[in-house]
């Protein structure tokens, strides 16, 4: 859900328990920063409004984007406007990399995971989020949806060992996920009716995503992988 979703007016927690997959991400990049020793070259590749940046404080943080996805987003706090198909940044330069919800903005995912090793010093590490099944956002630039398999693909194509892929939820979370946008597509008051007819089903359905072993539903997945190579000496 965007900003203007009514989760935004619930209490903290319940807004994580709704909003998973976002609660998830943020959980992740805290996790990714707090690994990385202080001073660490840090390149948030498709960084946006810079909402992962709070993160990479005692680091060395470069956030880049094209600049192009939402018109009502403020991109004046980026470190450099550019392509990531074609970083402009020597080899080597970054000791790790994120990469969040960005992969299937860009036209060519393969050449930007290529050009993200290429930036990544050996034995750096990247985060990766991709979304599996998700709708149609900041259009006309978005293009793909990934599997698990097709992500293992790309990245040890572009020169990735040590991928670990997880995915966010299960089969319920993403039933859940999808009534609760049912309402915004509903003119008022209908909608609003809605809303009301959903909210249980909302906040039961992800207490039985744990029978969803296999996880082949789900909103998407995070990745982390290291450019293979043994890091430089400290």
């Amino acid at each position: 859900m965007n900003q203007a979703s009514p989760a935004r007016f619930l209490p903290a927690p319940l807004r994580r328990y709704v909003l998973h997959f976002e609660t998830t991400i943020e959980n992740a990049v805290a996790s990714f920063a707090a690994a990385l020793p202080p001073g660490a070259r840090v390149l948030d590749a498709g960084a946006g409004e810079g909402q992962y940046a709070a993160h990479f404080t005692a680091h060395r943080y470069t956030g880049i984007d094209l600049g192009i996805g939402d018109a009502a987003w403020n991109y004046a706090s980026l470190d450099c406007v550019g392509d990531l198909e074609r970083l402009p940044f020597a080899d080597c330069r970054f000791d790790a990399c994120l990469n969040i919800v960005t992969l299937e903005h860009v036209t060519d995912p393969g050449r930007v995971l290529c050009e993200l090793g290429r930036a990544l010093r050996p034995g750096g590490e990247l985060l990766l989020v991709a979304p599996h099944e998700w709708e149609e956002h900041q259009t006309p630039h978005d293009y793909w949806r990934f599997t698990r398999y097709g992500l293992r693909f790309l990245l040890q194509r572009a020169g990735f060992g040590d991928v670990q892929i997880e995915p966010v939820g299960g089969f319920f979370r993403l039933l859940a996920r999808r009534l609760a946008h049912a309402p915004r597509m509903l003119p008022f008051p209908l909608g609003a009716l809605v809303s009301l007819a959903v909210a249980a089903p909302v906040l039961l359905l992800p207490l039985l995503d744990g029978f969803d072993a296999r996880r082949n539903f789900t909103l998407g997945f995070i990745c982390r992988a290291r450019k293979a190579g043994a890091p430089r000496p400290a």
